[in-house]
């Protein structure tokens, strides 16, 4: 599966190198928001809001910020409500996109990433059009000068995880059953092994190879979409480069 989920570990790389705060806040608070809405505020029953809180924490968000965006989601303060949509299309290439948002207003959100894709060289399709392209799986990646192969193949494998990559040139990438993934996460650096990126992932069936100009120009448009205030997540089947 290596490259798959290349572009998670992009945003993780870029994320580091860049202080938006407030941008990474406002993402953050929204999803904090809805996954109390639809689970209840608990983040021992709710795994949603559980990975919310950990994000969050690890963030360095205020704690007060994240209890107020909770009571938020279960009514007990006043706030926006957010509808949670998804679009799907094809950028540069042919490569499938899909993207999660949480907005207030679609009749806004719609025609923003319309502009988008258009404008980068991709097309807006039709709801469905690219879903089934895609497998929802926890994604977990570590960094390979923090652990062996063989000791993290050992950890994951007891944890409960699915699968163990090892070809990509930086991380060993560790994927999970949805179901799982807080569980596995939780064990893996229970045993002292400090996970890089962690996110419930759309992982795609048929990775599609670009070439380099086609590569940069989907970069692009990812980069684009990813930076709109109402986007939480951004996925593609394209098989990005190890340079990228």
């Amino acid at each position: 599966m290596s490259g798959h989920s290349k572009w998670s570990t992009i945003k993780h790389k870029k994320g580091a190198a860049d202080a938006k705060r407030g941008r990474i806040f406002t993402r953050l608070i929204k999803e904090l928001t809805v996954a109390a809405r639809e689970g209840g505020g608990s983040v021992e029953t709710n795994a949603r809001l559980r990975k919310a809180v950990d994000d969050a924490k690890a963030a360095n968000m205020p704690a007060d910020n994240i209890k107020r965006a909770i009571q938020r989601g279960t009514g007990e303060l006043p706030g926006v409500q957010y509808e949670e949509v998804v679009f799907e299309g094809y950028g540069p290439g042919g490569a499938a996109i899909y993207i999660e948002a949480l907005t207030d207003n679609k009749n806004r959100t719609l025609p923003e990433i319309r502009h988008m894709f258009t404008k980068n060289g991709g097309n807006l399709g039709e709801s469905g059009c690219v879903r089934f392209m895609f497998d929802k799986k926890g994604y977990l990646a570590v960094e390979r000068d923090k652990v062996s192969e063989d000791r993290l193949m050992e950890i994951a494998l007891e944890a409960g995880a699915d699968d163990l990559a090892t070809d990509d040139a930086e991380y060993f990438e560790i994927y999970t059953a949805p179901e799982s993934f807080n569980d596995v996460k939780t064990k893996i650096e229970a045993r002292g092994v400090p996970v890089a990126v962690s996110e419930v992932s759309m992982i795609p069936q048929t990775p599609v190879k670009l070439d380099d100009a086609k590569s940069a120009q989907l970069m692009k448009l990812m980069e684009a979409i990813e930076e709109h205030d109402d986007v939480q997540n951004v996925w593609t089947a394209a098989e990005l480069p190890e340079s990228a």
